[in-house]
């Protein structure tokens, strides 16, 4: 037994029958394991599990669908295991429904009690009641590209967005990584798993849902009607999971940035 397999054993209870490694895991190293008594888990090695826990167990309290945390500790967090389909019509449509419930979960200020991360890349989740401030300092300025031009951009940017944000939308519960890759399709239901939560404009989910592709229009239909000029902020979401991916994974995301950047207008 190997002493990764002895530490799963401990926080569950009971000896394993199988371990293997699961597909994904950028930031984080994910297994699937099978117990002694045959249930299966998801588990999930890294620094911050027990505060995705905690974010879990928030989102579960809001209604969304997310996996059972059946134990957290350490650097090991166990989660109901689901069983993996291709994404259907009917997903996304639950997927949308399931949403609009997350965000109609709302908090006090934006932000989060504690700050996370994404491997090297922190975030801060400092809270606070003005969204254009909180966005500027926790996201965009946080995030300041290394390369000079892109960074007085965004700076630049940082500074207009009194401007082009609202000022106290309704703050919503976040996932706060939603792209498709973090939805897990079951038959007709649509998972949420690996959030980085916070309380913010629901708007942000949604324009990382759509930075990577595009979802069925099923979702749209379900999730509702979304307030004017929305076009006109996506962007702005947009650019910091950008920033993040540039930080993350280098230079082959800087035209994405410059992109968004464009179409901010600065």
């Amino acid at each position: 037994m190997t002493a990764l397999e002895g530490h799963i054993a401990t926080l569950l209870g009971q000896p394993l029958r199988g371990l293997r490694a699961l597909h994904g895991g950028d930031l984080s190293e994910v297994f699937g394991v099978t117990l002694a008594d045959g249930a299966r888990a998801a588990v999930k090695r890294g620094r911050f599990v027990t505060r995705e826990a905690a974010m879990l167990r928030a989102m579960a309290a809001a209604g969304a669908p997310v996996p059972g945390v059946l134990a957290a500790g350490g650097d090991l967090l166990a989660l109901e295991w689901l069983d993996e389909t291709p994404p259907n019509p009917a997903g996304w449509a639950d997927l949308g429904h399931a949403l609009r419930a997350l965000h109609d979960s709302t908090g006090t200020h934006y932000g989060w009690p504690e700050d996370y991360a994404f491997g090297s890349v922190p975030i801060h989740n400092t809270q606070g009641d003005d969204w254009p401030a909180f966005w500027a300092g926790n996201r965009l300025l946080a995030l300041l590209p290394r390369d000079a031009q892109l960074a007085r951009r965004v700076t630049a940017l940082a500074a207009r967005l009194p401007d082009r944000l609202p000022r106290r939308p309704a703050p919503a519960l976040l996932h706060g990584d939603l792209w498709a890759g973090n939805v897990l399709f079951s038959g007709p239901r649509a998972w949420l798993i690996d959030p980085a939560c916070y309380h913010g404009d629901a708007e942000v989910d949604l324009a990382m849902l759509t930075l990577f592709g595009r979802p069925h229009p099923d979702f749209d239909a379900a999730y509702g009607a979304l307030s004017p000029g929305w076009q006109a902020r996506r962007p702005v979401y947009a650019l910091w999971p950008a920033l993040v991916h540039l930080r993350l994974f280098g230079s082959g995301y800087r035209g994405m940035v410059a992109g968004l950047l464009d179409a901010c207008g600065v």
